[in-house]
């Protein structure tokens, strides 16, 4: 059993987290809805994106259904704690955030639209929680791979402040960090809304658009 945390909305150190395993989770061969490998590397071409938006499921559905979008999975990023298990990331003993690792190809989608339905699909002003779902688990993050993926997140996150300032939010608590490791959640997870088509779903968005009407066209 899993003890009682104090860390429910605030991230723990190293020395506070739970061990973890040294053995992957097992996760199946294919993506449920795209039919594509799950957990394999990005094939030549194409590339890979982390995003944690708060609750996995609805987050993966957001970008599975976009068009170039070849894989994704859900998992855990961010913490301390080897290929920890879904109630060890609820306990906040991890410091683990509920991610989606997105591979894609930028022949046909390319980072900044990914970003714009990152911000679009969530709340990032909320800090360790989205909606009713409250925990450092929930957290907004965009984990970037090199150089580039950072100066897009940076700027995007720049012009989507700009967009929730205009409409009354306040600052945007996202985060923007080092993609280090990502690891698979359980099979029950992955694709978890294709196979539970009326499973719960918290994430919602501020409904405050990226571009105006003048900005895209």
């Amino acid at each position: 059993m899993l003890r009682a945390s104090p860390y429910k909305t605030r991230l723990p150190p190293p020395e506070a987290c739970l061990p973890g395993r040294d053995r992957p989770l097992p996760v199946p061969e294919r993506h449920a809805v795209l039919g594509t490998p799950l957990a394999a590397p990005p094939p030549t071409g194409m590339a890979e994106a982390w995003f944690a938006l708060g609750c996995f499921w609805g987050a993966e559905k957001r970008f599975w259904s976009l068009p170039g979008v070849y894989s994704t999975a859900v998992g855990y990023a961010g913490g301390h704690t080897p290929n920890p298990y879904y109630e060890e990331v609820c306990s906040g003993l991890t410091a683990h955030a509920e991610a989606v690792r997105v591979v894609y190809d930028p022949a046909r989608i390319d980072y900044p639209s990914l970003l714009r339905v990152f911000w679009t699909a969530h709340d990032p002003t909320q800090g360790m929680r989205q909606g009713n779902d409250v925990g450092t688990q929930y957290r907004s993050v965009v984990f970037v791979h090199d150089a580039e993926q950072r100066r897009a997140a940076e700027a995007s996150r720049a012009h989507y402040q700009r967009r929730l300032s205009a409409a009354g939010y306040g600052p945007i608590t996202t985060t923007i960090e080092p993609a280090r490791v990502f690891y698979f959640a359980e099979p029950v997870h992955q694709q978890y809304l294709a196979k539970h088509p009326w499973g719960y779903c918290g994430l919602g968005g501020t409904g405050v658009p990226y571009e105006d009407e003048e900005e895209r066209s």
